[in-house]
């Protein structure tokens, strides 16, 4: 159902039960899949692709152009998967000539005044809280949750299943699995509820929190807690996934909570 007063082009391609509000504008070059409801003065810009059962609350602006000087016109896009929403003036730019692409995974949940630059790469079942702001190029990994007022500068990554505190800047990377938090970033515990909550072992919580009690509290050089993790810790998939997850980030992790 498209309302009398939104505006929606006619080279948009709009899903069955594709639900459109009043005040909203949809561009051209924007497919909207089945059932998805787009709520009141949304607009949708060129370039955009959105999901089955999404849900786009009053005030979003979507796929609108980079705010990078370096942009210049290129054709790039936005995507959002499947059953994600996108609360209330909610700002999601393109891509650039890094990825071509800002993308969105499935079961998201943005809340109000949420931005997500250009070249963000976001997974699955995440949750970014209200206010949290995502520079350029950021990589959010599944079941990631960032806390309302996050302020993430560019090229980092937050590992899947972690967990950022309120109110943090994140200027290294989070590796998953661990709950972040404290100025400026640290590491203060494995998100073992949340691990828990999606269905993690207990036997493959205890690994975890080996892994980092060694990674964040016994040693101070990452590259000597390396060497004891690949040497005490019996092989498994978290193992890998961690450490996997240091080798690929040069610009660093975060690190180890220290008193004053």
């Amino acid at each position: 159902m498209i309302h009398q007063f939104a505006v929606v082009s006619p080279k948009a391609q709009l899903g069955q039960g594709v639900v459109v509000e009043q005040f909203s504008t949809i561009y051209e070059d924007v497919i909207i899949g089945e059932n998805t409801k787009i709520g009141p003065n949304v607009v949708i810009y060129p370039g955009t692709r959105i999901g089955s059962n999404c849900e786009i609350f009053p005030g979003a602006v979507i796929g609108a152009v980079p705010q990078d000087l370096k942009f210049s016109g290129e054709y790039t896009t936005c995507e959002i998967g499947n059953n994600t929403v996108i609360r209330e003036c909610v700002t999601i730019h393109r891509g650039t000539t890094d990825k071509m692409t800002t993308k969105i995974g499935n079961n998201c949940l943005l809340m109000g005044y949420v931005h997500v630059a250009h070249d963000c790469i976001i997974g699955n079942n995440v949750i970014l809280a209200n206010y949290t702001a995502l520079s350029g190029h950021v990589n959010i990994e599944d079941f990631a949750i960032l806390e309302g007022k996050v302020a993430a500068q560019q090229f980092v990554t937050i590992g899947a299943h972690a967990f950022v505190g309120g109110a943090s800047l994140i200027r290294k990377s989070v590796p998953p699995f661990v709950r972040v938090a404290r100025e400026p970033l640290s590491y203060i515990g494995v998100n073992s509820v949340g691990l828990r909550r999606r269905s993690f072992s207990d036997e493959q919580v205890r690994t975890i929190e080996d892994i980092y009690r060694i990674l964040f509290v016994q040693n101070s050089n990452v590259k000597k807690a390396i060497d004891i993790i690949q040497s005490t810790i019996a092989d498994c998939a978290e193992k890998k996934q961690i450490l996997d997850f240091i080798a690929q980030e040069e610009r660093g992790i975060v690190r180890g909570w220290v008193s004053e």
